[in-house]
């Protein structure tokens, strides 16, 4: 993998007059796409949020995947829509010559085009979509909508040149744990998708950014929690876990309790947090690891599955994906987990599920327009 970074600048743009964008390629997919007779190409283009991602598949096989990252959003402690929305529009067209370029394809070479409708904040998603339906129509070639959340699930499906790997088998659960949503899905097919518990508050991703935000760590707090983990004592401080029915998950009040603790020894010690940020991260880690495993391994004994999944931005803890692991080793599971760069948003899941819908003859008309986060299709 490589990176390299590119510099855009606008002038009369408050606070914004330099907008860094960090473009991620794999670079070493380019050697293997040479000489390979041409059958489907599919680009898939993600802007739901803060990432603009393009990736373009042949057939079964991811051969270029190119995010920039909005590093505009880090000194305001989370996204700002109307600064995502604008950097997604300034990073799309560079996005997307430098995943054709690393993918030795030109324009002409796409078959079909793939984005994500939704959910998300809408004017990051109508960047996106814009330049699809014009790049579709410029090419007379189809579209396909795709269900971001959805698409996250089969992140685990995708296939690279060079590392084949094992998939999961139908039916199968999915944990879905991102800053927006948390969920347990039955998945039985591509469009079988069954919701059988979700939180009923915050996220767990919402839960790490918060945790940091007390802690007084920079955003994206949930890698720093996991960073600041790593040297702490995860026994050191109890947290409560929330008692709610079935497959439900709560973390709204595991968030106050973090908060409560803080506020109340800081009266006592005004070095508090300095002196216990790595067990509090730890300890604080734990509780949400440990909610997310029971519920999910409570699931799939009761609904008989043996494969599980994991997905979402949240599946790059390091905590969490060790412990599904060995959970999955000591009962019997098989556990599918996606590869680092392809849990948080990426293109490549977009381009998967719109290679499937697809084959499947499902394409989307030039009048369909996004959902906004929360909104389901």
């Amino acid at each position: 993998m490589g990176a390299f970074i590119v510099t855009k600048s606008k002038a009369g743009t408050a606070n914004n007059n330099h907008i860094k964008i960090k473009i991620i390629v794999l670079k070493n997919f380019l050697p293997l796409c040479k000489d390979i007779i041409m059958t489907l190409i599919v680009m898939g283009i993600e802007s739901s949020c803060d990432e603009t991602s393009v990736a373009i598949m042949r057939d079964d096989i991811l051969i270029s995947n190119v995010t920039a990252t909005q590093e505009v959003h880090a000194s305001y402690g989370g996204v700002v829509p109307e600064l995502a929305s604008r950097a997604h529009a300034q990073n799309i067209i560079p996005v997307i010559h430098t995943s054709l370029k690393y993918a030795n394809l030109q324009k002409k070479d796409v078959n079909v085009v793939a984005f994500t409708l939704g959910p998300g904040l809408v004017g990051s998603l109508m960047v996106g979509i814009s330049f699809a339906k014009s790049f579709a129509q410029a090419l007379n070639i189809p579209i396909v909508a795709v269900d971001h959340l959805y698409a996250h699930i089969f992140a685990s499906f995708i296939q690279f040149p060079d590392d084949k790997h094992p998939v999961p088998e139908f039916p199968f659960l999915c944990l879905t744990v991102s800053g927006g949503h948390t969920q347990l899905l039955k998945v039985s097919d591509y469009d079988d998708i069954e919701i059988i518990g979700e939180t009923i508050d915050d996220a767990a991703g919402e839960a790490f950014d918060k945790a940091a935000k007390i802690l007084g760590l920079p955003y994206p707090g949930g890698p720093m929690i996991d960073k600041l983990a790593k040297s702490g004592d995860p026994h050191y401080f109890h947290f409560t876990k929330p008692k709610v029915p079935d497959f439900q998950f709560s973390f709204s009040g595991l968030k106050t309790s973090l908060l409560y603790l803080v506020r109340d020894n800081l009266k006592k010690d005004p070095d508090f947090i300095e002196k216990y940020k790595e067990h509090l991260a730890a300890s604080y880690q734990r509780t949400i690891v440990e909610i997310l495993v029971e519920k999910t391994l409570k699931a799939a004994k009761q609904y008989g599955l043996k494969n599980i999944v994991l997905a979402g931005g949240v599946s790059a803890n390091s905590e969490l994906r060790q412990t599904f692991i060995n959970s999955g080793k000591q009962l019997g599971y098989k556990t599918f987990i996606p590869p680092i760069n392809l849990t948080t948003d990426n293109g490549a899941m977009i381009a998967y599920l719109g290679k499937i819908l697809y084959e499947r003859g499902i394409t989307s008309p030039l009048n369909v327009k996004q959902y906004a986060t929360g909104e389901r299709r």
